[in-house]
């Protein structure tokens, strides 16, 4: 019993021991310091702030970058608009158009012709199917007495006179401007065509001009009356 008493104490000692000897080298060997100066601290503290400013520099470059973007997206997609709405508007016949093409005057027969009948005012059968010749000859627009025909326009007798939208046509010369991209094909298919002689059996005259450069035809000028569309309100 006493041997096994030693043997305890014997090594509860060389633990303490050890106890004693590691604590003494940490005592004698303190942790690792910081063994920079003050200015080479500063010089750092000065490297960090420079950094700093640099990336808040890009992240403000980044910023504007991304206003201007939006900026543009946001004013190209306006553009875009007002390009279609003029294109709609010039194909609604809502515009004035400058290109080549013909003029035709229509007239009385002279004196001689029409043996003292009167002369008598066109019909708007006639004035229809001179318009439908001239859309089969690929006329691109087509204005009567500075009066546009659009997909709507109307030529219809009212009391007795021929119209086209509501304007009278009531006196002569009457002016067809023809608007096409050949304009000299236009002009020799209404020399061969029906046209001039159905206009003579009228007792009419149809002129027909050479091809013209630089022919203006004017905007439509009544309102356009648009039926069962109605606007989206937005939510």
């Amino acid at each position: 019993m006493l041997n096994n008493y030693k043997v305890g104490f014997v090594f509860v000692s060389i633990v303490f021991g050890f106890m004693l000897a590691v604590q003494f080298k940490i005592v004698q060997e303190p942790q690792e310091r910081d063994t920079r100066d003050i200015w080479q601290l500063k010089a750092d503290l000065v490297s960090e702030q420079q950094r700093q400013t640099n990336l808040l520099k890009e992240i403000s470059t980044l910023e504007s970058q991304l206003s201007n973007y939006k900026t543009e997206r946001h004013e190209s997609k306006e553009q875009a608009l007002r390009e279609t709405l003029e294109e709609l508007k010039k194909e609604a016949g809502l515009t004035e158009i400058t290109s080549s093409g013909v003029i035709l005057t229509i007239t009385p027969l002279s004196d001689e012709l029409l043996l003292n009948r009167p002369p008598s005012g066109i019909s708007p059968e006639l004035l229809n199917r001179l318009v439908n010749e001239l859309n089969q000859y690929q006329a691109e627009e087509i204005s009567i007495n500075e009066q546009r025909m659009i997909n709507s326009s109307v030529i219809r007798d009212i009391n007795g006179v021929t119209t086209i939208d509501g304007y009278p046509l009531d006196s002569f010369p009457i002016e067809v401007k023809v608007i096409a991209k050949d304009a000299g094909n236009v002009r020799d298919r209404l020399k061969v065509g029906k046209a001039i002689e159905e206009f003579f059996m009228e007792d009419l005259m149809l002129d027909i001009s050479e091809p013209i450069t630089s022919l203006t035809i004017p905007a439509y000028k009544n309102t356009i009356e648009v039926q069962e569309m109605e606007p989206v309100l937005s939510e």
